[in-house]
């Protein structure tokens, strides 16, 4: 592993039912270092968003759990970690795919899609303590070699679009390294250069999109993300609304 602290601590599970479950089991038990990763062949109930499943080919894929310590940081800014994460996945692909044939995106919150399908998602767990950071668990899911999905899921894999197979190995080195970059970024306070970065690859981003917001469909025009974390969209009539995930459904 060619970073400092990211990784440099690995743990290979060949099952598990999550690796964030694990992590955090770890995390209340022993007392691991910063950046020990947590990976495994097969996770049989690994989590999402909102409470969904992550559903993951055995030996296909990529799902991992990073531990870190951000007490550092300030709770208003936690969402930087959804940030650092995204970013760290982006040049993670980006690495491996050519961007003038695929177009890379992050989808707010915590998906990374290419050419629109799902390719990535991110579930970040944190622990307060004193109204303190003390621990977070950052679970990423990429797909790597899966080829068949889900028609509901819309996905698509490394080597669905690049018609060979990929080493899992090297997807997890290139996310730790890149995870590792831009923490050390948030470490530094750098936090206008990461929203930066983040924002230049927002999905439709200064576009208008619809969106389900209060069970009804609605177009809304996308600004971004607020000081907060929250997705900031504009209507119509120029009005800002900033909404937290459980409250708005991208429909693309």
């Amino acid at each position: 592993m060619e970073t400092l602290f990211i990784g440099r601590n690995l743990i290979f599970l060949p099952q598990v039912n999550s690796t964030n479950s694990y992590a955090i089991e770890m995390l209340k038990n022993v007392n691991p270092v910063e950046g020990t990763v947590v990976h495994t062949a097969e996770q049989t109930n690994g989590r999402g968003q909102r409470g969904s499943v992550w559903k993951t080919e055995k030996t296909s894929n990529l799902t991992a759990s990073l531990i870190v310590r951000p007490t550092f940081l300030d709770l208003k800014n936690q969402h930087y970690l959804y940030q650092i994460s995204a970013l760290a996945c982006y040049d993670a692909l980006a690495e491996i795919l050519d961007s003038s044939q695929f177009d890379i995106k992050i989808k707010w919150p915590n998906d990374i899609l290419v050419n629109k399908q799902k390719i990535a998602g991110i579930l970040i767990e944190n622990n307060v303590t004193n109204t303190q950071l003390s621990w977070s668990v950052v679970g990423v899911g990429i797909n790597v070699n899966q080829t068949i999905f889900d028609e509901a899921f819309n996905a698509t894999s490394l080597k669905v679009l690049l018609n060979k197979d990929i080493e899992v190995d090297k997807v997890l080195k290139l996310f730790c390294k890149y995870f590792e970059k831009h923490y050390l970024e948030l470490k530094n306070n750098k936090l206008s250069k990461i929203k930066e970065t983040y924002l230049k690859h927002f999905f439709r981003l200064n576009n208008w999109m619809d969106f389900e917001i209060d069970g009804m469909v609605k177009t809304m025009f996308v600004q971004g993300v607020s000081d907060e974390g929250l997705l900031w969209l504009k209507t119509r009539n120029d009005q800002s609304c900033y909404l937290d995930v459980k409250e708005v459904k991208w429909i693309y």
